[in-house]
């Protein structure tokens, strides 16, 4: 039966072959274009998430910067250019100069918009927000006739390489209060290559400069930025208070980039380092309080330190260490939640005879190793001095350091902790440990003047210095000596 229409008409499709023709090419061209139209944007989100292509990135790039302060400006407001060859250290300086007019009013914020800023060194001021865009990179000068000189750190002595002054920071500050360098990702690039040459071949009249330094300030946030190549340390708080740093990348080749640390909390109180990844030519994290004689002096310890949910590497160093430079004492430190990969070693204490200080009241908990060379260190002979002032009686306090919830895979030597007879490392703790081996002969877990306890069962076996508890704290089997030297660096 044929379907009838209501009007009464019905196409009579036999005898208009003309509008069948028709109808068929504007549907074939109907599909034709939607498929272009398809192929197009499918293409071009792939291409721009790769290369970032402009009319993908439009949006993006048009994304509303927040307003963190009264009172907002651009960088371009002040002269600035970013095609990566102008020098824009007088547009910073000027920017820096205008907000600071507005800091009883609650400060002002300096957007930095996307583009390649070259710059020489700068200051930042109190109540000031520092706000990086997205695809907007400071880029540090690296002619070192455009960096100032600056005094030596009070706990160092001397510059920390050579003697007398030192460069100062790419970005500096000093005596500053309420300050935020944050972003959409933005990045500040060091440009340290050249800096890195120049080290090696010794033609560095001063110490070189970090990348980031702010000294005897407080309430400080940096977040959501990328720092990389740094000429030396990268991000250096210097005797600061409430220093929040949070969901930053730092970078800089894992090799042929010396001293170019992450993070050096120096001397600092109540800092929070936390959800970020670290992958660099030195030490990740490295904990610090001044040097030998010069900061036994100055006497300003590292307290009240949490790191967690990191991600680091260092096929140089370590993960997280604590010192060398710790003659001020470190104290009260948490890590964890911390995943070390492709490094020479996990977690390590370093000091020295000479050093004084401390190094107390230190929980390491959920570390995951990676292919890591030795996971857990502590060095009593770190033998590096500023001069030869130094107090060899002035020995470091080792003690109350404890590790639960170490796991990981292909680790070579899973603890190594070299106390001596004039530094005795006391009152270790472990539990909850199994690391897969590499290497499966004996010296794997070794120890000399340590003492201290295992909780429960672990993996590797323990050397013979601690004391073995059970789960309910039951001491099971004491050690005979604590003195027991069982050391092998060849491993």
């Amino acid at each position: 039966m044929v379907e009838t229409f209501s009007s009464g008409w019905r196409p009579q499709l036999h005898q208009h072959p003309r509008m069948l023709v028709g109808l068929l090419t504007t549907h074939r061209t109907l599909i034709l274009v939607l498929w272009v139209v398809g192929f197009v944007l499918v293409f071009g989100w792939q291409v721009s998430s790769i290369d970032g292509v402009a009319l993908f990135r439009r949006k993006a790039d048009a994304r509303p910067l927040p307003r963190l302060r009264p009172v907002a400006f651009n960088l371009t407001d002040f002269g600035g250019v970013g095609d990566g060859k102008t020098l824009n250290t007088a547009a910073f300086e000027r920017a820096v100069e205008a907000i600071s007019k507005f800091g009883a009013k609650g400060g002002g914020q300096l957007n930095v918009p996307a583009g390649l800023w070259l710059t020489a060194p700068f200051n930042l001021t109190s109540h000031m927000t520092l706000f990086l865009a997205e695809d907007a990179v400071i880029l540090g000068i690296e002619d070192e006739r455009y960096w100032p000189l600056m005094p030596p750190l009070p706990s160092y002595g001397y510059g920390r390489e050579q003697k007398g002054p030192r460069y100062g920071s790419l970005i500096h500050g000093q005596n500053l209060r309420d300050v935020v360098i944050t972003g959409h990702n933005g990045t500040i690039n060091g440009q340290g290559q050249a800096w890195w040459k120049k080290y090696k071949k010794r033609i560095l009249t001063y110490t070189r400069g970090p990348l980031v330094q702010l000294m005897w300030s407080k309430d400080i946030v940096i977040s959501n930025i990328t720092l990389r190549d740094s000429p030396f340390w990268t991000l250096h708080p210097y005797d600061c208070k409430n220093v929040t740093i949070s969901g930053v990348t730092i970078l800089a080749p894992v090799s042929g980039a010396p001293n170019t640390d992450g993070i050096d909390p120096d001397s600092c109180e109540d800092v929070l380092i936390e959800n970020s990844y670290i992958s660099v030519g030195d030490d990740a994290v490295a904990i610090k309080s001044g040097w030998d004689q010069y900061g036994i002096a100055y006497g300003r310890p590292s307290t009240n330190i949490i790191l967690r949910s990191l991600t680091v590497r260092s096929m140089v160093s370590a993960g997280v260490s604590i010192g060398s430079e710790m003659s001020g004492g470190v104290s009260n430190v948490v890590v964890e939640n911390l995943i070390i990969w492709e490094s020479r070693r996990g977690v390590r204490i370093k000091t020295a005879p000479g050093r004084g200080g401390y190094v107390r009241d230190i929980a390491y908990r959920n570390v995951t190793l990676d292919n890591v060379r030795v996971g857990i260190v502590i060095k009593t002979d770190y033998n590096e001095h500023p001069d030869d002032g130094f107090d060899p009686k002035a020995v470091p306090d080792i003690r109350n350091i404890s590790f639960s919830g170490i796991h990981g895979q292909g680790v070579r030597v899973p603890v190594r902790i070299h106390g001596s007879e004039e530094i005795p490392v006391k009152g270790v703790s472990f539990q909850d440990m199994s690391v897969g081996l590499t290497y499966k002969k004996k010296h794997i877990f070794q120890c000399s003047f340590v003492d201290g306890r295992v909780i429960g069962s672990i993996f590797p076996s323990p050397c013979e210095n601690l004391d073995l508890y059970d789960e309910r704290g039951n001491l099971v089997k004491q050690s005979m000596s604590q003195n027991i030297t069982d050391i092998d660096y060849d491993i």
